[in-house]
């Protein structure tokens, strides 16, 4: 995780911009925020640089629970430390979780109809296309990767053989191809 940020920089201006922010990003998630919290913690709000969402999605990423979930937390806990943890946890939750009850009363009443069945087809498609896009966007942050690019490039390509093609387990994946990765970061890092 990255340092403390700068007193310069934007900032959640208290507990409550923090949970209507991140309340807010979870309604516009479906299938996947990757998209949708880059754009609007990097870009819009400028909470993060590229570089320390992609330091910080990487830890979310390997934490348990749901990613955006832990990336909720590292922030929180950054600006408002505990207290701000949970508001960030609390306002990706909250009102999400009214709605998907609330949706899932709906689709229990409709989940054979043809045209319900194209949207959720539909929205896969979409989110998949949002992460790829976002994806594109964050590759300019591995310029100043520790390891560089070229060995994440490396390093992605292996997962994503050895994940889709070889059909290893996932935490074998994870766990291998991070022993890599942090040998690498390591010998790079030291004194």
């Amino acid at each position: 995780m990255s340092a403390l940020p700068p007193d310069d920089r934007p900032r959640p201006e208290s507990l409550t911009d923090l949970f209507v922010s991140f309340t807010l990003l979870a309604l516009q998630g479906f299938g996947g925020v990757l998209a949708v919290v880059q754009r609007e913690l990097v870009e819009n709000k400028r909470w993060m640089t590229r570089e320390e969402f992609v330091e910080d999605w990487s830890v979310a990423q390997i934490m348990p629970g749901p990613n955006v979930i832990n990336l909720a937390l590292i922030v929180g806990g950054r600006y408002f430390g505990l207290k701000g943890a949970l508001v960030g946890l609390a306002g990706m939750l909250a009102v999400p979780l009214v709605l998907v009850l609330a949706i899932a009363l709906v689709y229990s009443q409709f989940a054979e109809h043809p045209g319900v069945a194209g949207a959720l087809r539909g929205m896969g498609a979409v989110a998949a296309g949002l992460i790829v896009s976002t994806g594109i966007k964050l590759i300019s942050a591995l310029n100043t990767n520790v390891i560089g690019w070229r060995w994440c490039a490396v390093l992605g390509l292996a997962c994503l053989v050895g994940i889709v093609v070889i059909r290893l387990p996932l935490a074998y994946v994870l766990f291998g191809l991070g022993s890599v990765a942090f040998t690498l970061a390591y010998k790079r890092l030291k004194p």
